[in-house]
């Protein structure tokens, strides 16, 4: 493209395509208000790449060699990565002050460590805020709970495992605890490898269920201000993944923003002293049956 030529617009049915993959191989929604966006960032991509049109970059994303490396730069450029040290706080403190010693205590529990996956991780913040108020509380990293982390991005799980934040990360973090569990030089705080040590990272597209197989059964899942990305058809999908993959009494945290009342009545809401989490119920127990009805009618409203 020379220097002055005005760039292609998407079409109506490239845009379609393009909103189409994304959604079938990510799970991400891009619809018409979205559309400036998605069209100006895949069109930085195509320039980066130099691959010349929006119907040669789609067809390398379908068909090219190295076409799934590709897709995941592409989400880089489409989403969001924004995240920091404690964001919610109160949901992580229910976690290690409550859920933990909770699930700790049942009898299959007391001899092996509570299961926790950080769904959508980004560069780490989240699941490394799980261990350090874990320590905070008292529990034992190893023993009393082990953190397994994912995310669909490959560059920030790449930053993720290096543990190195900028300023930005800290916006709500103690300074007590940034002193104590990072060391900092020239501008750049490095967790330190007694916390990092902690966490595995791993690379994980939540509607890839051949990987998600891969994934052991779990206690607490983590997935906060991930599924506000996903269509309604993507967001019951995930969570039928997830229901599978807790165990019965096992929690799911969203963010605060985030609920399921028309998305899916598999999940219970339980009532803790410092937040409300969904819950997988277990067979016997007797669900919450106002908030049952209420999940029900707004899943039936949503279907008509």
């Amino acid at each position: 493209m020379t220097e002055g030529t005005p760039k292609p617009a998407l079409s109506d049915a490239e845009f379609r395509l393009f909103a189409s993959l994304l959604r079938d191989r990510a799970g991400l929604h891009f619809d018409e208000s979205n559309r400036f966006i998605v069209e100006r960032r895949i069109a930085r991509r195509i320039e980066e790449t130099d691959t010349g049109s929006f119907a040669s970059y789609l067809y390398q994303l379908r068909h090219g060699e190295g076409a799934e490396e590709e897709l995941a730069n592409l989400i880089d450029h489409l989403t969001t990565h924004e995240t920091y040290f404690f964001r919610e706080r109160s949901p992580l403190e229910a976690l290690v002050r409550e859920i933990i010693p909770e699930l700790r205590g049942r009898a299959e529990g007391a001899s092996r460590p509570v299961q926790i996956w950080s769904a959508g991780c980004a560069s780490g913040e989240e699941p490394y805020s799980v261990v350090i108020l874990g320590l905070e509380a008292g529990l034992s990293p190893g023993r009393d709970f082990q953190v397994v982390a994912s995310d669909i991005s490959r560059s920030v799980l790449a930053r993720a495992r290096t543990g190195l934040y900028r300023d930005s990360s800290f916006r709500d973090a103690d300074e007590s605890l940034r002193q104590r569990y990072f060391s900092r030089k020239d501008g750049v705080s490095k967790i330190s490898d007694e916390i990092r040590r902690h966490v595995d990272f791993m690379h994980l597209n939540l509607v890839d269920e051949a990987k998600l197989a891969l994934l052991g059964t779990m206690d607490v899942i983590l997935c906060r201000n991930v599924i506000i990305y996903f269509d309604l058809a993507t967001r019951r999908r995930v969570m039928k993944s997830f229901h599978d993959k807790l165990r019965p009494g096992g929690c799911l945290l969203l963010g605060h923003s985030e609920s399921l009342a028309n998305v899916t009545t598999a999940f219970e809401l339980k009532h803790l002293k410092r937040d409300l989490v969904y819950r997988r119920p277990v067979l016997g127990e007797e669900p919450d049956a106002i908030w049952h009805e209420v999940a029900r009618a707004a899943l039936e409203a949503s279907d008509d």
